[in-house]
């Protein structure tokens, strides 16, 4: 049971993800992404004759399921599941963010940042706010989101995938050893 708990190798992991692919695209040529769901929900409740929102939102509620099936997961996982397994990040990674004022690593995630004490301060507008626009409006922009565009979309050669893909590594980089440690230190202080 303990190798259920434990978090999965890459190499376990990562071919089954791989394995979405084929087989979305056996059962239908159906496309793999988290994003277009948003679209998809809001299509379904959103009474408006917007033309972003007047397609049939119905032919890709298949979609809206494996959501579902994600959520559910998440919650069966950590009700149920939740092992006393620490997140494994590098040495350098916690060494950085202790030097930003970063000192509990039990969670998923920095209390320090992502707690509900800070959901109503400069904090969790920065971090939650300003942050979940930034993804947001990101992933409208680039025409979907990571698991889209690289495990997808790359999957399939396209060229946009492969750009957006690098894009977001590449944004990735720039924020984690750049721009944020910039912000943590003025919010931490």
């Amino acid at each position: 049971m303990d190798k259920i708990l434990a978090p999965w190798p890459w190499y376990v992991a990562g071919p089954l993800i791989g394995l979405i692919v084929p087989l979305l695209l056996l059962a239908g040529n159906k496309p793999f992404g988290i994003s277009s769901n948003l679209r998809h929900i809001c299509a379904a409740c959103i009474p408006s004759k917007l033309p972003f929102f007047s397609y049939n939102w119905k032919s890709e509620a298949w979609n809206m399921f494996f959501v579902a099936g994600i959520t559910l997961g998440g919650a069966i996982t950590y009700l149920f599941l939740g092992g006393n397994h620490p997140v494994a990040i590098s040495e350098e990674t916690i060494k950085m963010l202790q030097a930003q004022g970063m000192q509990d690593f039990e969670g998923l995630m920095p209390r320090q940042i992502f707690s509900w004490d800070n959901i109503f301060n400069l904090k969790g507008f920065v971090f939650f706010v300003i942050g979940g626009f930034m993804v947001g409006f990101g992933t409208r922009y680039a025409g979907g989101c990571t698991s889209g565009h690289a495990i997808m979309g790359i999957s399939n050669l396209q060229w946009p995938s492969l750009v957006a893909t690098m894009s977001f590594m590449a944004g990735g980089i720039l924020m984690s050893q750049f721009i944020l440690p910039s912000i943590l230190q003025y919010l931490l202080k």
